[in-house]
């Protein structure tokens, strides 16, 4: 809910039709003003926000919708959690071949 300065509230069709006049003007690609929460969720999550902290910032009573709904994974995302978890593969892998090489010589 938005409101102006005197605390009345501003009518949600008219912040529309707003918004989408300034996209347009700023030569901007289609986006819809409740895109914008989807964002900033996302963005929120990317730099590392708990996801309950986003859940409180978007007012929702279940986590579940704030995940499934509110959030997608940015691409650069998936590739961090890769690489994060080749590192714990191969360090495990690392840590097993000493474990075995030290049972074969006896140290």
């Amino acid at each position: 809910m938005f409101s102006r300065e005197n605390g009345r509230a501003i009518d949600p069709n008219y912040l529309t039709h707003r918004f989408h006049k300034l996209v347009m003007a700023g030569g901007l690609p289609p986006v819809r003003l409740h895109d914008l929460r989807h964002g900033a969720a996302t963005l929120a999550l990317a730099a590392g926000a708990d996801l309950r902290v986003v859940q409180g910032l978007l007012g929702h009573a279940i986590i579940v919708l704030t995940a499934d709904t509110y959030t997608s994974v940015l691409p650069q995302q998936d590739h961090d959690s890769a690489r994060a978890t080749a590192r714990l593969v191969l360090k495990a892998g690392r840590k097993t071949a000493r474990k075995v090489n030290n049972a074969r010589t006896g140290t």
